[in-house]
């Protein structure tokens, strides 16, 4: 366990607002042990949304594969990227590595093999030890918990506090599941959406509000599951600095399959269009795309930098961002962090799915439907950067307003306060 409220150091989270609305009040986030990637940065902004209106925030990071157990390798390297998720208490939790021999978890593994990722990722997250420290909790006024497959770690932990869980869906993960088999490995025949889909909904129904990032997926659910409450609430994403910019053509990108296609289209039908434009790619991205292409990963190796420590400083030499989206279901973090700079941005129209604006709208968005009008807009960028250096008023841009309306942590938390409040109401 990785416990906050021992940490007296520099690092130690500045306290829950003592005069918020949920002063007194002890809120759990149970969520995937992710880092580096659009999820987290939603987990970090529902911790700092609860400390602000004044609740007390626990965190339970759960592992997606055996053996992930506290104090190993992989829960240190998940600590180490995560300092940004600030809560009152920090803990982790994985499937021991001998509970592979478990037969409940022997008949998923089979079924992964056909590609089944949703009965695996709920299997795992079953067999996941709760830590002694955070079970022997007194108090937890309400469970907030993301994607699906973390809700038998949500329910054990309801029990003893008669509490209500929330579950952010993070999109329809089936969808997503079976775009990974359309390309990856799986033994025939693979599973099909339809059937990762019902595990999906099954873990759904055990909560009592479903919180949908996008107007998409929101709608989607509310069709397949009627009887349920549900709410849309737009992501809250930290802001990326703003400021006069730079002559950096930058794209920033995490390892998940729809970023690697984005990505392997610009590489191989936008660049060529574009010879001799200097592009920057950040982000842990690089090892994906040398995985699922790697003839195009050494053609192009040089403009990968991979995870940096600094995103800000990225952001701030940036001349324009790209976002070359070509695939892909629910909303895009990166999208919205991208609005926030108030940089020029170079986008494809699905790069703002769910978003609920026309980017064509948007003075500093350039809509680039196809590879020619990718890379012409992409020479024009260079050639602006090569001349001046510099971007306008970024602060006043057309992205960072809608930015602010939509997606700002303030608009977040006073939508998830009008969210909440209720509950603890009734639960009471």
């Amino acid at each position: 366990m990785e416990n906050m409220d021992q940490d007296q150091g520099e690092g130690a989270p500045p306290p829950a607002n003592p005069e918020g609305p949920l002063s007194g009040k002890t809120v759990l986030l149970v969520h995937p042990a992710w880092h580096s990637c659009g999820s987290h940065q939603v987990f970090v902004s529902q911790a700092q949304a609860y400390r602000g209106l004044g609740a007390k925030v626990l965190s339970l990071a759960v592992a997606d594969a055996p053996g992930a157990t506290e104090g190993s390798r992989v829960h240190k390297a998940y600590v180490g990227a995560t300092a940004d998720l600030a809560a009152d208490a920090r803990y982790y939790a994985g499937m021991p590595l001998l509970s592979v021999l478990k037969p409940d978890f022997l008949r998923a593994a089979k079924l992964w093999l056909h590609g089944n990722f949703a009965k695996i990722l709920v299997e795992t997250t079953k067999l996941a030890a709760i830590p002694q420290a955070l079970a022997a909790t007194r108090r937890i006024d309400l469970i907030h918990c993301n994607h699906f497959f973390c809700m038998p770690a949500a329910t054990r932990l309801r029990a003893p506090h008669a509490c209500p869980v929330l579950l952010d869906t993070h999109d329809l993960q089936a969808r997503q599941y079976a775009l990974r088999n359309e390309a990856g490995w799986t033994l025939a025949p693979a599973a099909g959406f339809e059937e990762m889909l019902e595990i999906e909904l099954a873990a759904m129904r055990e909560a009592d509000v479903l919180v949908h990032l996008n107007d998409e997926e929101a709608a989607a659910f509310r069709k397949l599951l009627p009887l349920q409450r549900h709410a849309l609430l737009y992501p809250a994403v930290s802001p990326a600095p703003g400021g006069q910019g730079g002559q950096d053509l930058i794209m920033v990108a995490s390892a998940n399959r729809a970023n690697v296609l984005g990505v392997i289209w610009f590489l191989s039908e936008v660049l060529p269009l574009a010879p001799g434009v200097p592009v920057k790619i950040f982000g842990n991205i690089d090892q994906a795309v040398r995985a699922h292409a790697p003839a195009l990963f050494r053609k192009h190796s040089a403009l990968f930098y991979g995870r940096v420590a600094d995103l800000g400083a990225v952001y701030r030499k940036a001349a324009a961002i790209l976002l070359p989206t070509t695939q892909g279901h629910g909303v895009s973090i990166k999208t919205i962090e991208a609005m926030s700079s108030g940089a020029p941005l170079i986008a494809t129209m699905h790069a703002f799915r769910g978003l609920g604006l026309d980017p064509a709208g948007l003075a500093n968005v350039i809509v680039a439907p196809d590879a020619e009008s990718f890379a012409a807009a992409l020479r024009r960028a260079n050639a602006a950067a090569s001349g001046r250096g510099a971007g306008g008023d970024r602060p006043r841009a057309d992205t960072s307003a809608a930015y602010e309306r939509l997606f700002s942590f303030e608009a977040y938390r006073g939508a998830l306060r009008a969210l909440v409040e209720p509950l603890f109401t009734s639960a009471r």
